[in-house]
């Protein structure tokens, strides 16, 4: 379970206080709001990536809120994928566990485990300028899992793909992430996408986190 309490944080001008939300454990979060609302801001404040200025972050009943990002077990899909230039997919997706100690061995086994879930045996040999805008959120998405996180956050993950791309995608993350048996945090501006895929919906609104239930998900506009 991820618990976050009365958490502060500061960016400049703006603020978010008191932001307080439990997800289960094997959930499948969604997480909507406004843009400029500050979604992208607090899952990387979960993620350890911006400095929180009050309040905790627990996963397990362990508290993080001051662990470093490598040491927390989050695994995290930026919006724009953010793949290593000079990297080969293979390279990619073993990176997080060389880092974190894995064996050779363990990472090969690993990589060819993903590259067969996520449909992508045949690109690991490729460099991410050969990739399809799909392709690289495959890779985002193996080399955010390979060190099997306990919480996988996702910011907008398809938001930049077709549509039909979106669709296969959508139902390969619900797949992969009931297989991996990894909670989820996904940020979108999608309401279909979210209906699909969301066990637990949330939506950040007027600096607060508050669970949404049935037709209040499409009560309000996201976009």
């Amino acid at each position: 379970m991820i618990s976050v309490q009365q958490l502060l944080l500061r960016q400049g001008d703006f603020e978010l206080s008191q932001i307080s939300f439990e997800i289960p454990s094997n959930a499948y979060a969604i997480l909507m709001g406004a843009t400029g609302s500050g979604k992208t801001t607090l899952l990387e404040s979960i993620c350890g990536l911006r400095a929180i200025a009050g309040g905790k972050i627990l996963m397990d009943g362990d508290e993080i809120t001051r662990t470093p990002p490598a040491q927390r077990q989050i695994g995290y899909v930026p919006q724009d994928s953010s793949l290593f230039p000079t990297m080969k997919v293979h390279r990619q997706i073993a990176f997080g566990m060389e880092v974190r100690g894995f064996s050779q061995t363990e990472r090969n086994q690993r990589v060819e485990e993903l590259a067969s879930s996520l449909e992508i045996t045949a690109i690991l040999d490729r460099y991410p300028r050969r990739l399809s805008g799909g392709e690289r959120q495959r890779v985002a998405l193996a080399r955010a899992l390979s060190f099997r996180p306990r919480l996988l956050c996702l910011d907008e993950p398809l938001s930049a793909l077709d549509g039909d791309t979106r669709n296969n995608l959508t139902k390969l993350l619900k797949k992969i992430q009931q297989s991996e048996s990894v909670t989820v945090l996904h940020i979108t501006h999608n309401l279909e996408e979210g209906i699909q895929l969301g066990t637990d919906h949330f939506r950040l609104e007027k600096g607060q986190v508050r669970a949404v239930v049935g037709k209040d998900q499409g009560g309000k506009n996201t976009a």
